[in-house]
């Protein structure tokens, strides 16, 4: 009998990453990773304890694709729009990441879900950086760039309309400059 075919752990984590990134992270089952590698179950299960466990390292995967994309754009010239649109790049790029990461629910406050990382902060920061303002405007400001970021990366994630590069480039940039000028405006009528 010729000797069993040994599957190794790295074999096992890319072919979960790319069922993944084609099927969704919730579509994952020990069955369909086996089907996929031509094996049974039990290499899945001989290394890794649960199917919770090999998700786990499947998310930790995605999340890192996920930072490299911000961290890319946070080398543009204009780092808070570079990471702004390195959202959405990736949510285009990795619909079914983006929805493992960004369209669950969370149970979080909207500052606690955009502080939650280190990525989060890093944008933030950029965010202050831009504006100009302290940081508990900074956060109130991003907040609402935010919310419309989610919303074209929701948009390209799903398909619901078609943009350009182009088109989401202006759209974004322009926005945040609207919002900044309108958040200013407010702030200095509510001086005292």
């Amino acid at each position: 009998m010729p000797p069993a075919k040994r599957i190794q752990k790295e074999a096992i984590l890319e072919t979960a990453y790319e069922l993944a990134k084609t099927e969704g992270l919730e579509m994952l089952n020990a069955r369909r990773i086996a089907k996929e590698l031509n094996c049974s179950t039990q290499p899945i299960y001989h290394n890794f304890d649960t199917m919770e466990e090999l998700k786990g390292e499947v998310y930790r995967r995605i999340y890192q694709t996920y930072t490299s994309y911000v961290q890319k754009g946070a080398r543009e010239e204009k780092a808070y729009l570079g990471m702004g649109l390195a959202y959405i790049r990736f949510a285009k790029d990795y619909p079914n990441f983006f929805q493992a990461l960004f369209m669950k629910e969370s149970g979080q406050l909207p500052l606690d879900f955009l502080q939650g990382d280190v990525t989060g902060k890093d944008v933030l920061k950029q965010g202050q950086l831009f504006s100009g303002l302290n940081e508990e405007q900074g956060r109130a400001f991003h907040l609402k760039v935010w919310i419309f970021t989610h919303g074209l990366a929701t948009l390209a994630a799903t398909n619901t309309v078609r943009l350009t590069n182009r088109e989401i480039r202006e759209l974004l940039a322009s926005t945040t400059r609207e919002l900044l000028a309108g958040f200013l405006e407010v702030a200095e009528k509510q001086k005292p």
